[in-house]
């Protein structure tokens, strides 16, 4: 199976397929019977031949993607409005964000190395993404005004129905040449950012929310970008999910893998915005 550049996704062996369900009036039929026969091997792989389990659909992905999404939508919704009302002080808002950014990543890297998708860590991931989500679109609401977030949450629905459309109509076959690009390229941009970090701390970050500069500029483009093409890796690796018989519970490790990427694009478009804004 090709391989995602989402970190939730590109585990080798991803997906959890439903074993065949073995016919014996059937293992002699054709010129293919016999040792070595899929039969043969899925018996090998799995044991005794089982009854056929649910399998993941593509409305099992999409009813987890709202469930998954509707859950960080809340909690960010409760934690800005909280903080909104001074309910958090802003020391204590900053903490919060960076403690739940950090838990968030550590929660998501879980989910990522587990051969079996828990659906109870993808809900403490979006409730924890939650927390984060509404931190730091306070802080950025307080920055450059409230305006700012109903542009990159729009941008972030327009920008993923594009690119689904786009793929689904234009029939965009991902090959191993894009696949290895997107994921080089994620892989050099996630450099970049943590290079960025180290220097805010010294006061020499290149890349800075609400500072229009040209390095500012390309390095969110090239965020947004990224995050797009991700999503276009995303779908094609979930379509193939569903093409091998994923077992339904795979639908939470689709729904995850999306909620992470289009987290990821909403925050390129708040930095992204920020440098157009003035409060």
């Amino acid at each position: 199976m090709a391989r995602s550049s989402n970190p939730v996704l590109s585990k080798p062996d991803a997906w959890q397929t439903v074993p065949v369900q073995s016919y014996p009036q059937y293992d002699s039929y054709g010129a293919g019977a016999g040792a070595g026969y899929p039969n043969d091997v899925n018996t090998a792989q799995f044991g005794q031949p089982q009854a056929t389990v649910g399998r993941m659909t593509l409305d099992d992905v999409i009813t987890k993607t709202a469930v998954t999404l509707g859950l960080v939508t809340v909690v960010a919704a409760l934690t800005f409005f909280a903080a909104n009302a001074g309910l958090i002080p802003g020391f204590g808002l900053y903490t919060a964000t960076i403690v739940a950014a950090l838990v968030a990543f550590g929660a998501a890297m879980v989910v990522s190395l587990r051969r079996k998708v828990n659906p109870g860590f993808v809900l403490a991931y979006a409730a924890i993404e939650g927390i984060f989500i509404g931190g730091i679109s306070y802080i950025y609401a307080d920055a450059f005004g409230n305006g700012i977030l109903p542009a990159a949450v729009l941008g972030t629905l327009v920008a993923a129905g594009a690119t689904l459309g786009a793929y689904k109509y234009f029939r965009i076959k991902v090959s191993s040449r894009f696949r290895q690009m997107v994921t080089i390229g994620t892989v050099a941009y996630a450099g970049v950012l943590l290079v960025n970090l180290v220097l805010s701390f010294f006061g020499m970050s290149f890349i800075t929310a609400g500072n229009l500069t040209a390095w500012g500029l390309v390095a969110s483009a090239v965020g947004v970008g990224l995050a797009v093409f991700n999503l276009i890796l995303d779908f094609d690796f979930i379509e193939q999910g569903i093409a091998q018989g994923a077992v339904a519970s795979e639908s939470w490790r689709g729904a995850f893998g999306l909620t992470v990427t289009l987290v990821w694009l909403y925050l390129e478009l708040l930095r992204l915005l920020s440098m157009f804004s003035r409060n």
